[in-house]
């Protein structure tokens, strides 16, 4: 069987066509265009709509050609990596002169000359000069001549300053050549194997006619040297291997058009992308956008809803239609009952699809789809930021065009999971971290939550580390739920439930007749609300997870948790019990209504199990903000200058009660002390009698001072940089010179500190 006269174009292997020919005739279902409906109809239409604006072409044009998937592919789907090759050097003998006059070029594919059509120098370099308008004779081509030209593309300074075009392979010399009028020739086919054009050579892959051909070479004493040389080798993404450029017939998307609705979406602020450093290398793209090769040979995907005309001669003619019969009746209205057709074997590239799936999946092109009305535009599209270019502009580019509509409002970018050393995860390495797996020995919300701390755009290093403790983090937050269960009333007590629901701590009245720590965890409760929710407000995802986690697990579960044990427990005091039963129940149940989105299993089983749930927590209300707080005791207990509450400090220092004492300044005995600095207006004395080597202390001391200056120098580093200074939002600046004051204070108190144990030091010897 002669597959390219039975299948048109014979651009595929054997596999593709029969492949084709069983779907044509219904003996095989393909992946994409079975699966919706509605999606085909989208694509179709959106392919008919371009065409008619004059923004789908067909024509022979230069594109990566993929030889092991036999297929083009789009730019963005090569890779170029750093590899280690060889420079190649060829004399190229001038015709008409002696064996003496010849020009010698450097290349790193001398497999490609069999293409050559011209030698070129450039205009000023006076090396070549008396050559320019001759001609060159192309080495093992039987004498064939090409001509010797000048032009300043050519670089002086690479290799010999003489360049050897070859615009069937070569995307740089495909442009000379279309600017200079020159032929193209392609050497090469589909497959990556040579043709008929490379004489003896022909059927040969093109890296064993790479070795065959310098051999000859050196034997025919036209090679003059090889020499070690890294390259920019371009990969496919998907198969691995070296893409070849090649002029190959396919269909096209001029871009320029759909770009600029897009970059102005950006610049208008209907667009808003996050991390906003993405925002410039989306522009920059854009507008440098190249026309999008969007055919492929496949045998999977959407079919290219082209058909071309058999008969009376119309071979060359196409129609687009939406479907065969269409198509067959529009070609006889225009060229008579007796021409048949045939669709175009072609596929889309998925991409092309991609784009149109924030309204294609809603109904359109019927704009009046209940669903398309509801859900389009949506408000943010969440994706890796190595899609920016694949999947989000052209989304941007295709919503506009066919909506008038940007497709979302936000774009939030996120990293991409790397393993523990930041390797990109592949088979090769054995890095690839199965997430089932994960799931099943941390459990899916430390992996979610794990996840969901990484800062947006930038890429995640999984650990088991960064697992486990985020599973102790769960565990954590499951323990604490017991703990509540076992300490709040159970269902049936009636009374103990109103008395608990009756307080409300929206009021600032209410607030601070609470006790100190009560009053403490709940202001800082309110602080939490507020910060959360403008994190969230703003996508700062990573901060959010940070902010909650901080405050459940040094504020909640190491401080008040433990507080409360003492109210409850050894107070004696129904009234005061019910206050800490209140303050925990209320301050628990936000905590897992703003750790819900982060992780919604535990959270959800917890708030389930409290007692009197009435709805789901995922759909319960969002807390209050602007709720009322008291800075002032917070400060108060976390200095602890003022507490009266010694029970609950002996409880968390394991101190003995009959022996804390507080008072305004220093204690008689301050110089036989130990002296700590637990924050700004707060010290604590321990006496040294028999308990504490002063000698010791005095390194302690000197150890702390040395990292509290190394920390007040970086404060001040960061205070003294303009570029801090002027790019910083002020609260940040201002927090900075907070911590700077602070870390003085605190070196000013060390240093008094640490020369009295010295002193003391003296007087004891």
């Amino acid at each position: 069987m002669n597959l390219k006269n039975e299948f048109g174009s014979g651009k595929r292997s054997m596999v593709g066509p029969l492949l084709i020919r069983l779907r044509d005739l219904g003996l095989l279902v393909t992946g994409l265009e079975n699966v919706s409906p509605s999606m085909s109809r989208a694509v179709i239409e959106a392919f008919i709509r371009l065409h008619e604006k004059g923004l789908i072409y067909q024509g022979s044009y230069m594109v990566n050609w993929s030889p092991k998937l036999q297929t083009a592919v789009s730019d963005l789907e090569v890779e170029y990596s750093e590899e280690p090759g060889t420079l190649y050097y060829i004399k190229y003998r001038v015709a008409g002169g002696s064996r003496s006059d010849f020009l010698t070029i450097a290349t790193t594919r001398p497999e490609t000359l069999f293409g050559d059509v011209a030698i070129a120098v450039h205009p000023q370099d006076e090396r070549y000069s008396k050559y320019v308008g001759k001609m060159a004779i192309v080495p093992m081509t039987y004498g064939r001549h090409v001509p010797i030209i000048s032009d300043k593309y050519v670089d002086k300074d690479f290799g010999t300053g003489v360049l050897k075009i070859s615009p069937g392979h070569d995307h740089n010399d495909y442009v000379l050549a279309r600017k200079l009028g020159l032929p193209i020739l392609n050497v090469m086919n589909k497959d990556g194997t040579l043709n008929e054009v490379a004489g003896l050579y022909c059927g040969l892959d093109r890296f064993e006619a790479r070795k065959k051909l310098w051999s000859d070479l050196e034997e025919t004493d036209l090679a003059v040297k090889m020499e070690p040389h890294s390259l920019r080798v371009p990969r496919s993404q998907r198969g691995g291997e070296v893409i070849e450029p090649l002029v190959s017939k396919q269909w096209f998307v001029t871009m320029q058009p759909l770009a600029e609705k897009a970059l102005l979406a950006v610049e208008k602020g209907e667009l808003t992308i996050i991390p906003e450093r993405f925002e410039k290398i989306y522009n920059h793209w854009l507008t440098n956008i190249k026309d999008w090769c969007i055919s492929r040979q496949l045998w999977w995907g959407h079919r290219i809803p082209v058909w071309y005309i058999v008969g009376n001669d119309c071979e060359e003619e196409y129609i687009v239609a939406r479907s065969a019969e269409e198509a067959l009746m529009r070609a006889r209205d225009k060229y008579g009952k007796d021409v048949e057709v045939y669709q175009d074997p072609d596929v889309l590239d998925t991409w092309f699809s991609s784009a149109l799936w924030p309204f294609s999946t809603l109904g359109w092109p019927d704009e009046l789809a209940e669903d398309f009305k509801r859900f389009y535009p949506t408000t943010m599209l969440e994706t890796g930021h190595d899609i920016l270019f694949f999947w989000v502009a052209r989304m941007v580019m295709m919503g506009i065009e066919f909506t008038g509509t940007v497709p979302f409002s936000y774009v939030y970018l996120h990293g991409l999971i790397r393993d523990s050393q930041g390797r990109k995860m592949s088979k090769t390495l054995g890095n690839v971290i199965d997430p089932l797996d994960t799931i099943k020995e941390f459990g899916t919300d430390a992996l979610r939550f794990t996840l969901a701390l990484g800062t947006s755009g930038q890429d995640l290093n999984l650990s088991t580390e960064r697992l486990t403790a985020n599973k102790a983090f769960t565990n954590k937050l499951w323990n604490a739920g017991k703990f509540l269960l076992q300490v709040l009333p159970n269902r049936d007590n009636v009374s103990g439930w109103q008395n608990i629901e009756a307080c409300k701590f929206n009021t600032e009245g209410y607030l601070l007749r609470l006790p100190l720590p009560e009053c403490w965890v709940v202001s800082k409760l309110h602080m939490l609300i507020d910060a959360v929710t403008e994190s969230y407000n703003k996508f700062f995802f990573g901060d959010v997870g940070r902010e909650i986690y901080d405050f459940f697990w040094g504020d909640f579960a190491d401080w008040y948790i433990e507080a409360s044990k003492a109210r409850i427990y050894h107070s004696g005091d129904d009234s005061v019990a019910l206050v800490a039963q209140t303050v925990l129940l209320y301050v628990f149940e936000n905590i897992l209504k703003l750790l819900h989105p982060f992780m919604p299993f535990v959270t959800e089983e917890l708030w389930q199990a409290l007692p009197n749930r009435r709805e789901a927590l995922i759909i319960s209300s969002w807390p209050q903000t602007a709720l009322p707080r008291s800075t002032d005791l917070v400060k108060r207990f976390e200095n602890l200058q003022a507490l009266e509450e010694k029970e609950v400090l002996a409880l968390l220092s394991k101190l003995d009660l009959d022996n804390i004492h507080f008072a305004d300044s220093p204690p008689e005995d301050a110089k036989q002390s130990v002296h700590l600095i637990a924050s700004e207006g707060l010290e604590a004395y321990l006496p040294l009698a028999d308990m504490v080597d002063i000698s010791a202390e005095v390194q302690r001391l000197t150890k702390r001072l040395s990292k509290m200056q190394t920390e007040y120098e970086g404060l001040k580093a960061r205070l003294n940089s303009p570029k801090f200074i002027e790019k910083a939002p002020k609260d940040v600046v201002r927090g900075v010179q907070e911590k700077a004051a602070e870390a003085e204070e605190k070196i000013n108190l060390t240093k008094n500190r640490l020369a009295l144990l010295k002193s003391t030091v003296m007087l004891l010897q």
